[in-house]
């Protein structure tokens, strides 16, 4: 008996326990209380059914089914434009029999270097609707990173912008290369502005058939690539497919997400983050407002516009916001919104109450990775009562704490965070995978719980050094600094030390108009931590070294210590 049938019939026979069954419909009441489950005619019924029995997990399943059932309803808005589910789902055939005439095809492998707008979209249900695998590429790949990632992931084409031409060149000197953004047409309405005549996403939409296609003979699958903070990122992806409703459940039972919604989406649509928010909310038809780059005025402006209900984001892009001058804060109306979704990088304690205080009670923070999905939630109240808390288990998953060893730790102290839960990766693409203990599989981070079963997580596991015989982990001397009035942001890092063999080293940016120097922020450390995690230096910037998803880059502020006498 195969592998993925003995691990079937493993899932149907847990399906079958009661406490299972309960806990399925319990699943099902909370998809029901959001729309995503909602009565509607019996012919559309039968289409939805069909479409799920002969696509299954497919990106593809997504816009088939809306156009099923709201095909006039838009589904995203960019600086083009509106398209409809109907619209997406007839280009999307047109642009995959165009793929198909260029040979690409069942199994082959579709890279996305693309920034948020309708070509990464169409491209993503194209590729899928080929039963081709979806590679999203992190949009501040350096040439050499994206060559290496598509000659590692086998890459057979790639759909980019017109901005990432040059980068893209040596990577596809072997592959099929479409223009889906042109900087001054829009989406590859023109050519490439010089080099080999690539084909445009234009060109390739009215020269394809807009005709539904036949189900390929596999399920196309996601490949989202580690956030790259060091070296080149690997890829994550999962082949199988949970019997469990746990996925859309984990998200839906805290966060007030509704069908029909209008989402305005500021992460990167190649992160996770970003990319589970898209699949997540287009199975509750909601409408995507998407702009090609993160602009904080923007942002509020897309919101008062559009009557957003739901802003997805990283929570450097909360920070952003909440560094515009006030009048231009109270400028826009943001009334309409109920949920903001914040992921990706740690949320400080002390922004997420800044946001609360001017923005409501609407801020919403998931714990997870690419690798193990949703870990935590934290809720507006949960934030309120422990600032800078991860939140609680998410539905469906299970967190524990292990030391060193592999031993359980106790409520209260410091331990490495492992995950369980039904959509843990299957490892890396090139090999390898996370530390697992049975089936819980390790984060790469390290947190405590408080007496209420809150996570906080303190740092990665990784980043903790040893100062005179103490354990220091640098996101407690961050958000220490972070709270203090005239600081933006802080980051640290370990750094050789002869008298405590390592200490900390420090670089905040300061607030606009603000001063401070560095002992009084050294001060600032000492009144509220132990002696030892006071940084032995601190170094003020203009703005810290980030990638698209926000987490800081420590590489490059190794760098700036190395470069200093």
């Amino acid at each position: 008996m195969e592998a993925a049938d003995q691990e079937l019939i493993r899932q149907v026979l847990g399906l079958a326990r009661p406490d299972r069954l309960l806990h399925e419909a319990v699943n099902a009441a909370i998809l029901a209380r959001s729309g995503m489950v909602a009565p509607m005619r019996p012919d559309k019924v039968a289409r939805i059914a069909w479409i799920g029995a002969r696509w299954g997990a497919s990106p593809a399943t997504m816009v088939l089914v809306g156009a099923v059932r709201h095909p006039d309803r838009t589904l995203l808005i960019d600086e083009l434009g509106s398209l409809t589910y109907e619209e997406v789902d007839r280009q999307s055939n047109a642009l995959a029999r165009s793929l198909r005439a260029g040979e690409v095809g069942e199994g082959d492998r579709v890279a996305v270097m693309c920034r948020d707008h309708r070509g990464f979209v169409l491209g993503t249900f194209a590729a899928a609707k080929l039963g081709a695998d979806v590679l999203l590429l992190n949009t501040s790949f350096s040439k050499p990173q994206l060559t290496e990632v598509c000659r590692r992931e086998k890459a057979a084409a790639i759909l980019y912008d017109e901005e990432f031409a040059e980068l893209t060149e040596e990577a596809a000197k072997e592959r099929n290369r479409v223009l889906v953004w042109h900087e001054s047409s829009g989406a590859g309405d023109a050519g490439n502005g010089g080099g080999r005549p690539d084909a445009t996403l234009g060109e390739m939409l009215d020269s394809g058939d807009e005709s539904p296609l036949d189900p390929p003979g596999r399920t196309s699958r996601v490949t989202i690539l580690t956030s790259g903070t060091t070296g080149t990122p690997k890829g994550a992806t999962r082949t199988s497919t949970p019997l469990t409703l746990d996925p859309p459940a984990s998200l839906l039972e805290r966060i007030p997400l509704r069908e029909g919604h209008t989402v305005r989406i500021g992460a990167p649509l190649f992160h996770t983050w970003g990319f589970s928010n898209f699949a997540l909310e287009s199975a509750l038809g909601c409408t995507f407002v998407l702009r090609r780059r993160f602009d904080p005025e923007q942002c509020l402006a897309d919101i008062e516009e559009h009557r957003c209900q739901v802003l997805v984001v990283v929570p450097v892009m909360l920070q952003r916001i909440l560094e515009l001058p006030a009048e231009t804060r109270r400028r826009y109306d943001t009334s309409s919104l109920q949920a903001v979704c914040a992921s990706g990088s740690a949320l400080p304690g002390e922004l997420a109450t800044k946001w609360m205080d001017e923005f409501g009670e609407n801020l919403y923070n998931m714990y997870g990775s690419t690798e193990v999905s949703a870990a935590t939630l934290a809720t507006p109240g949960d934030m309120r009562e422990a600032p800078g808390t991860a939140g609680k288990p998410a539905r469906g998953s299970i967190v524990r704490l292990f030391d060193e060893h592999g031993k359980p730790v106790p409520r209260g102290e410091t331990g490495r965070i492992f995950v369980g839960n039904a959509m843990l990766f299957e490892g890396y693409t090139g090999g390898g995978g996370k530390d697992q203990i049975g089936n819980l599989m390790a984060t790469g981070d390290v947190g405590r719980f408080d007496e209420s079963g809150r996570l906080f997580v303190e740092g990665r596991d990784d980043e903790m050094i040893v100062s005179g015989g103490e354990n220091v982990f640098p996101k407690e001397v961050e958000d220490v600094l972070a709270g203090h009035d005239a600081v933006a942001e802080a980051a640290a890092i370990g750094v050789e030390d002869e008298k405590f063999g390592q200490r900390l080293k420090a670089f905040v940016v300061l607030t606009d108009g603000a001063s401070a120097d560095e002992q009084e922020l050294k001060d600032h450390v000492k009144a509220n931590l132990a002696r030892y995690k006071v940084p032995r230096e601190i170094v003020f910037l203009d703005e810290l070294p980030r990638n698209p998803t926000g987490k800081v880059l420590k590489r490059e502020l190794a760098e700036i210590e190395s470069s200093q006498p």
